[in-house]
């Protein structure tokens, strides 16, 4: 066991050597290093960059600074690396991760990506204490059991119910733990506190929902505790719910993944819609999650785009694509249920069709002339682009470039 410990850390120190190939600042990532940077530590820091860009060259010495600083800090070998991408000789790089502005500052943990891109202060002193906090347990450890009954009703919660901290499980669930953090609460308890949930030797992981919105039971993961792409891949499901809650307050972070909205517009009088919206997307469309994402909004909060659609709140409820140009109205709300129809909206959406028939009318020989020529429309103009991050957030004089 001594010599498989040894000989791992050599392999980590030798990848780490060989992926500082400079004294200093952030290691300099390309197409043929970057899977072996990202699988050889625990986070990842990019700054994805141009070098036309001024932005970006204001940022640079900055960036290879913190990443110095960081260096000297003394964490372990394979915890963590500040590496940087030139996106115009690395264009394979930048399409990967969909880098279409500079500079973009991204975090990955254990080889995945975060959601939100980096926010915070842009200085030496910032970096580095970002850095610390990626690195703290990303666990809440409790000491009994009576603890677990005041969690908060209105969060999703992990909890591992383990025999000791150094435990192969337990490692595993720190690494979910630290790349689904922003999506649930993490929690374990250790021997005493934990023995009456499990037999000796075998750990488990529970998945508790919100209380606020239902009252099902724990529900226990069955998958094998040593694999992390399994645990993280059932935590994932159980933290993210294929269908989300749009509001003011998540739209920006919502507009970041990238993906377009398939969105239920309800009224908050009737939330029944809700349920029935849900069981359509869950039985039809799971397929499609990684294409769009499925939201629902409140139509009295968000009635300015309902205007753009040309409806109003007593039209509600509704649904329409926003495809981040233009938006699209579902035609009739009655006929979600009809087995393949809203999977067939999005075919329409991804294959163009919708934003063809909005501009030149219906794909069919019935063409509506007007004047002896087509007659040409113009779909309504996102409206939820408006809530994505602002354009012009790069530069000095705040915190951000």
């Amino acid at each position: 066991m001594n010599t498989d410990k040894l000989l791992a850390t050599l392999i980590v120190l030798i990848c780490h050597t060989f992926y500082n190939p400079t004294d200093s600042g952030a290691v300099q990532i390309t197409q043929s290093n970057l899977d072996m940077v990202l699988a050889s530590n625990e986070i990842v820091f990019i700054n994805f960059y141009a070098d036309w860009c001024k932005f970006s060259n204001m940022l640079m010495p900055i960036f290879d600074d913190a990443a110095d600083e960081v260096s000297k800090a003394g964490y372990n070998p394979g915890q963590v690396v500040m590496g940087k991408v030139d996106c115009d000789k690395e264009p394979a790089v930048a399409t990967r991760f969909h880098i279409t502005k500079y500079p973009t500052l991204k975090l990955f943990r254990n080889g995945l990506p975060a959601k939100k891109e980096y926010r915070g202060q842009r200085s030496v002193e910032a970096f580095a204490e970002f850095i610390k906090k990626q690195l703290t347990d990303s666990v809440v450890t409790f000491s009994s059991l009576k603890e677990l009954h005041s969690l908060a009703e209105d969060k999703r919660h992990i909890i591992g119910y383990m025999d000791r901290r150094d435990q192969k499980e337990y490692e595993i669930l720190r690494k979910v733990a630290a790349t689904l953090k922003d999506e649930c609460i993490f929690h374990a308890g250790f021997g005493d506190a934990s023995q009456q949930m499990h037999p000796p030797g075998q750990p488990i992981v529970v998945f508790r929902t919100d209380r606020k919105t239902s009252a099902d039971p724990d529900e226990t993961y069955t998958g094998s505790l040593l694999d992390f792409d399994q645990l993280h891949s059932w935590v994932q499901k159980k933290c993210i719910p294929l269908v989300r809650e749009i509001t003011f307050e998540n739209a920006e972070e919502l507009t970041e993944e990238g993906l377009p909205f398939l969105i239920l517009f309800y009224h908050p009088d009737h939330p029944e819609s809700i349920k029935k919206y849900k069981e359509v997307v869950s039985l039809e469309l799971q397929s499609e999650k990684q294409n769009v994402n499925f939201l629902t909004a409140d139509g009295v909060r968000f009635e300015h785009p309902l205007h753009h659609l040309g409806k109003s709140v007593a039209d509600l409820p509704l649904i329409a694509i926003d495809s981040f140009r233009h938006m699209y109205l579902f035609p009739d709300y009655k006929e979600m249920d009809k087995p393949g129809r809203l999977k067939e909206y999005l075919k329409d959406l991804y294959s163009g069709k919708l934003h063809r028939e909005f501009h030149y009318g219906p794909e069919s020989p019935q063409v509506i002339m007007v004047n002896n020529e087509v007659k040409v429309t113009t779909p309504p103009e996102s409206t939820f682009k408006k809530l994505a991050p602002s354009k012009n957030r790069y530069t000095l004089l705040r915190d951000e470039l």
